[in-house]
């Protein structure tokens, strides 16, 4: 077996594997937000931390004006070549997701899984929001997925899938081994395994994520340009929403642009 150098984020065909198996829930679930909970229409959608784009270029395709930012060249090359094969424009860019700007306000941004846990403190998740509220128009959304710490969570926890495309499958298992509440620190290990017909190939990596409980989340909204319009869990489904307390976890934020926040400048 060959071991590949490199994060996962390194290899975007592979990532796109991975995780692009469950993108037609999350897909209807974030149409169905839309219709629900937007004020006025939505077409123009906003993603930060895209990735290889396995949500945007399947909402093109459903009519939608897309766009997004990773801070991985790589997956924004992926992600850009994907859409001009579909007919698209290459619509993503490399940037910070901290500190960004539109040309102009989107209808609706989505960040579905886990990504803003990459930002490494408060400071930088709160920066986010608010860059990501002045590039949403009033009454628009953000659909904001995460895991939160609950008050029982051990930290002894491990997820296993499986996906296939065409001749190649993966196995991938994400497991974690150090949380330390006061550092709010979580780290996992990630181990992937890719088969085709003729070659094997691994990628271990450790992943680290900054911790929230639901409180420590909530906290950051007040004044960021951003209320609840409504909380989700991880079943996708819109007409099924969720009341969040200190035991909950796998959760979907549904946020509503309100104020616009101060600029930081």
């Amino acid at each position: 077996m060959e071991d590949l150098s490199g994060s996962l984020y390194d290899h975007p065909a592979i990532y796109d594997l991975v995780f692009g198996s469950d993108w037609r829930a999350e897909r209807d679930f974030l149409v169905d937000c839309f219709a629900l909970y937007a004020t006025g229409k939505v077409k123009k959608l906003f993603e930060p931390a895209c990735g290889t784009g396995r949500l945007l270029f399947r909402l093109a395709r459903d009519g939608y004006q897309v766009s997004g930012l990773d801070l991985n060249p790589l997956a924004v090359e992926y992600c850009n070549e994907r859409l001009v094969r579909h007919g698209y424009p290459a619509s993503a860019f490399v940037a910070d997701m901290t500190d960004f700007t539109l040309p102009k306000p989107v209808d609706a941004a989505f960040n579905t899984i886990n990504s803003i846990r990459h930002l490494p403190s408060d400071k930088h998740a709160r920066a986010h929001l608010e860059a990501t509220a002045r590039a949403v128009r009033t009454g628009g959304l953000y659909i904001v997925g995460l895991h939160l710490i609950s008050r029982n969570y051990s930290g002894d926890d491990e997820e296993r899938w499986s996906a296939r495309r065409g001749n190649l499958a993966a196995t991938s298992q994400l497991q974690t081994f150090g949380l330390d509440r006061a550092k709010r620190l979580e780290r996992c290990r990630m181990e992937v395994n890719v088969y085709s017909p003729t070659q094997q190939k691994r990628i271990v990596e450790e992943l680290r994520f900054r911790t929230y409980t639901r409180g420590q989340w909530e906290r950051l909204l007040p004044g960021s340009g951003w209320e609840i319009a409504a909380t989700h869990d991880f079943c996708y489904n819109a007409r099924q929403p969720i009341e969040v307390d200190d035991d909950s976890e796998d959760v979907v934020y549904v946020l509503r642009r309100t104020d616009l926040p101060p600029s930081t400048e």
